[in-house]
């Protein structure tokens, strides 16, 4: 195997240079440095662990929180000849147990695990007997608890270094703020900072935000407006499916996403948006994390996200192809009361709290004392009705028992079924011989699976059937049959996500909650919460407000933003412009004055116009807005 990263990188990608950084950062990590990577939506992440995981002997361990995308990574990965496993909540202890032995044995270059499956006692042993030549952390804003989306397991990875002390590590994420930045090493134990960042300007990107009551209206609007590909982000599942069905009822291909819905079917819409056959795509945040589709010309958010990371990087996932696109969010007032409704009750008081873990108790027939590393299949509903909890206050209790360590949740709703060929090969030729269906079928798998003697792997029971020419039905009865028999092992597709206790269980009254990190968090929220209301709501250039935010202070004005498009002073006729830029003056020479405050001392007619001379003051540097949100004389 090729040594050379630009050799690698040709043999398996078919790429002949590295996008900006990449080099660099595999340099780096192949001088056996510890590196955090900071590259933006699309940047090429994953390619910094992958090809110095293929340059030297051994296997790089990839950390990741998001099962689907592990999946399709390794996926991506055997389809480029490259060996690779994951390991996850969900799977059988004979599952864990065959994969685990593959990489010992040195089958796979790179294994996926989940940062709850690294720090058990089956992987810490077994990893003691890998030769690992990375520890690839993605997503590691997840260590840091200034982070929009902190997980506690992602805390013990120091820990987990000490079993591999001679390794480095590559941290990786798109979006981390400078105090992010600093976290992340030191929870790493990185032996001195070392940083690799690109900038998070984005120069073909137009930000946009329109005020907006009738957003329905606006978004076909934009739609016959603006050609090509794009993504509607929402806030709830139920609402994707509703503005879906409306964009179809004015003629644009669109369709509706979200993690409740099968896997197949979930694929099944992916590709067919991947493809262009479907234009437009409805949908939750579980759409587009991993998905590189570099023709995307529109990102609209119907709903203000929860923080500017999350804006970001959905946002971003528009023009990776470097050509002109946009990222419009449609905004109202009440879209920030809704955001601070939703910050307070994410935050439950600890009596809901040790009711919804008492209820879980109850759910899943655990005795106290047990339960530590098992996993149950968890329909949430189900659990809300049956012990009479609201869902809301329910599901933010179990995201703060999960933050604290208590438990983790993983949405693996609409699982496919897997199926491992585990017997030999006599024993499978005898079973063939005395069963005609089973001999069709183990044909099929073997022929479309090529590595199901190794491990187990996801089918598809559909696809299976018509290769067979028999039902789906019959199918799966014959995977069971063969499985009742030892022939192989058959898990069934899963409509449930699974829930898995990570200690034991302990009585409500000794659920301990950390009353100092509840409160940072909480006030974490808080903050992030008013970045993106402030964001929504101050007329800066947007581009240079995200910038400063990610902190690159010194961020030029983007000039296409709806900010910087409306601040040429030609569209104010000259007169009129002298005057209102007279009155705002003498507005605040009186006393600073949030925006909204500013805007209505004018007229209605006006208040379009006074925000435009408003925005060209700033640019000029007239007038300044302070860290309270007012804006002043300088």
């Amino acid at each position: 195997m090729a040594s050379d990263p630009l050799a690698i990188l040709q043999q398996y990608w078919g790429h002949h240079v590295f996008r900006p950084l990449q080099e660099d950062i595999i340099r780096s990590v192949l001088d056996g440095r510890d590196t955090l990577a900071l590259l933006p939506t699309g940047g090429g992440k994953s390619v910094c662990y992958q090809v110095p995981a293929l340059c030297k002997e051994g296997i790089c361990i990839v950390v990741s929180p998001l099962i689907a995308l592990m999946k399709d990574q390794v996926q991506q990965l055997q389809q480029r000849g490259i060996p690779a496993a994951a390991i996850f909540s969900g799977m059988s202890r004979r599952e864990l147990d065959i994969v685990f032995e593959n990489a010992c044995n040195g089958a796979y270059k790179l294994l996926y695990l989940s940062p709850e499956r690294l720090k058990t006692e089956l992987a810490v042993e077994r990893v003691k007997r890998m030769r690992v030549n990375l520890l690839a952390v993605d997503e590691a804003h997840c260590i840091s608890q200034w982070g929009f989306d902190f997980r506690p397991p992602y805390q013990e990875l120091a820990e987990f270094r000490k079993w591999v002390p001679e390794t480095p590590v590559l941290a990786l994420t798109a979006t981390a703020t400078p105090e992010v930045v600093q976290d992340i090493q030191q929870s790493l134990g990185f032996a001195q900072t070392h940083v690799f960042k690109q900038s998070f300007e984005r120069s073909n990107l137009s930000y946009s935000v329109l005020y907006e009551q009738k957003k329905r209206e606006k978004l076909l609007d934009i739609l016959n407006n603006v050609p090509g590909s794009g993504l509607v982000y929402l806030r709830s599942r139920g609402e994707t499916k509703v503005i879906a069905r409306f964009l179809q009822e004015h003629r644009i291909r669109a369709d509706f996403y979200h993690a409740g819905l099968p896997m197949e079917e979930r694929n099944q819409k992916q590709a067919a948006w991947m493809s262009g056959h479907t234009r437009i795509m409805a949908c939750t945040n579980a759409f587009g994390m991993g998905i590189d589709k570099p023709d995307v010309r529109l990102v609209v958010h119907l709903n203000l996200p929860d923080s500017l990371e999350a804006y970001f990087q959905e946002a971003g996932r528009a023009g990776r192809d470097e050509k002109k696109s946009y990222a419009v969010l449609l905004y109202s007032p009440g879209d920030a009361d809704v955001l601070r409704a939703q910050l307070k009750s994410a935050y439950p008081e600890m009596k809901q709290i040790r009711r919804t873990y008492q209820a879980l108790g109850s759910y899943t027939q655990l005795a106290t004392g047990a339960g530590a590393g098992e996993s149950f299949v968890f329909d949430f509903q189900h659990f809300c009705l049956t012990y009479k909890l609201e869902q809301g206050p329910a599901h933010a209790a179990l995201r703060l028992l999960e933050q604290e360590g208590w438990l983790a949740m993983s949405d693996t709703a609409g699982a496919l079924p897997r199926v491992h060929l585990s017997a030999s090969r006599e024993a499978l030729y005898d079973y063939q011989l005395r069963n005609r269906q089973a001999d069709t079928l183990t044909k099929v798998l073997l022929r479309a699976y090529p590595g199901i003697q190794n491990e187990a792997v996801d089918i598809s029971l559909g696809a299976i059937a018509r290769f067979a020419n028999t039902t789906q039905e019959l199918v799966q009865q014959t995977l069971e049959a063969a499985h009742t028999e030892g022939i192989l092992y058959y898990q069934p597709p899963r409509d449930q996500p699974f829930l898995t206790f990570t200690r034991p269980r302990v009585a409500p009254e000794n659920l301990h909650i950390d009353a100092a990190k509840f409160n940072f968090r909480k006030a974490r929220a808080a903050e992030r919460t008013e970045q993106a209301i402030r964001y929504a709501e101050t007329s800066h250039c947007r581009s240079r407000q995200l910038l400063a935010y990610f902190g690159e202070a010194d961020g030029r004005f983007c000039g296409i933003c709806d900010v910087c498009t409306g601040r040429n002073k030609s569209e104010v006729p000259a007169e009129l412009f002298a005057a209102l830029e007279q009155k705002i003056m003498t507005l605040l020479s009186q006393e600073p004055a949030p925006l909204e405050n500013l805007l209505k001392a004018f007229a209605e007619r006006r208040q379009d116009q006074a925000g435009k001379v408003i925005g060209y003051l700033l640019d000029e540097g007239k007038i300044i807005e302070s860290d309270d949100g007012n804006l002043r004389l300088q």
